[in-house]
């Protein structure tokens, strides 16, 4: 059986890559809902339709769990899905808990789409982890825009992140929180913009140890030779092109998860 994992787009792959080097011996499929993408200025009705229709297409290919790689999806629809589907979903959230955790009484910025920050889902957990309000939002959707065409270190990219973050004195802050799975390809970006003081937090690694945690809980854990299926909405990609251009995304966050 597969692990499904989840994405309005290629911004998933960040976990999907995470999740095969701590699963090494399970077979994955990555559905990347690319007919409709971003989820980021959808209505939360549009967004719960996707994702079911998404779900019941992965449930047909006999996954055992499925990991919602987006904050957005997870934002407007994660109760919704698991009432509905019988298997372990686990969700997206911004790392807020962890910059908390690290960072103790210092300022934080969390960039998400503008779904995920108009969110109850992301302002009950601020409420709960911030009582000193050190805490600020900005929503980037056109980044979701960039990295779906791989336009990831160009100029209009550069100008965008300037433009929305130079507005805070960064100096005073020592985190920020990658809360969409997208931004993870643009950390070499944000790194050249930001201060030295700013370390990049997000959700990858606790997310991919949630899964591993609830596939043993349930002993679904496997030990077969890793393969991975990728879709692009209900197509499957087979095009030699189109999976090169996976590779390169993978490849690239490789050498973000570099960049501190």
């Amino acid at each position: 059986m597969k692990i499904g994992i989840f994405d309005s787009g290629l911004g998933g792959l960040s976990v999907l890559n995470e999740a095969i080097k701590k699963l090494p011996n399970e077979q994955f499929l990555y559905y990347a809902d690319r007919q409709n993408v971003p989820y980021g200025l959808k209505s939360k009705e549009q967004i719960l339709s996707y994702t079911t229709h998404a779900f019941k297409f992965m449930q047909e290919k006999d996954v055992k769990a499925v990991v919602v790689a987006c904050n957005t999806a997870t934002s407007a629809a994660i109760n919704e899905l698991r009432e509905e589907f019988a298997i372990p979903i686990i969700g997206m959230e911004p790392a807020v808990k962890k910059a908390a955790d690290i960072f103790k009484n210092s300022r934080t910025i969390v960039i998400a789409t503008p779904v995920t920050v108009k969110g109850k889902k992301l302002k009950d957990l601020i409420a709960r982890f911030d009582n000193k309000s050190l805490i600020d939002l900005v929503a980037l959707p056109k980044l979701v825009e960039f990295a779906e065409n791989e336009e990831f270190y160009s100029q209009r990219v550069r100008a965008y992140l300037k433009n929305e973050l130079l507005k805070f004195d960064l100096a005073n802050y020592s985190s920020l929180v990658l809360g969409c799975t997208h931004f993870n390809y643009f950390k070499d970006t944000l790194r050249e913009i930001l201060p030295p003081n700013i370390k990049f937090i997000d959700g990858n690694e606790g997310t991919v140890n949630k899964l591993k945690y609830e596939l043993e809980r349930v002993n679904l854990l496997e030990d077969s030779t890793q393969e991975i299926e990728y879709y692009y909405s209900d197509s499957k990609v087979d095009s030699q092109v189109e999976l090169d251009r996976i590779y390169r995304y993978l490849k690239r966050l490789d050498r973000m998860i570099l960049i501190d």
